[in-house]
């Protein structure tokens, strides 16, 4: 997906496919889990707890600080494959 001509403009539509997918699978973990889909959640237990309160408690803060590092490792390999690492 490297494009000869205009390497910049590769990196940008890269990038914000990588913002898209992640801020949307953010999306399905904050709204999804914790508010759209809480009932049939809540039949689950995971540490004493149902599921979907879980989820809208502390699941959806874990999921975006581990989409955080996800998007760290890939911003770092993009960067080196376009040549903008350091």
């Amino acid at each position: 997906m490297k494009d000869k001509k205009n390497p910049a403009s590769a990196y940008w539509k890269e990038n914000i496919t990588y913002l898209i997918i992640l801020l949307s699978v953010w999306f399905l973990v904050s709204y999804g889990a914790g508010i759209f889909f809480k009932d049939v959640l809540d039949e689950i237990h995971f540490g004493g707890f149902k599921l979907g309160f879980w989820f809208a408690q502390q699941g959806s803060v874990y999921m975006f600080v581990i989409l955080i590092f996800i998007y760290v490792w890939l911003m770092n390999r993009l960067d080196k494959k376009y040549g903008y690492n350091e």
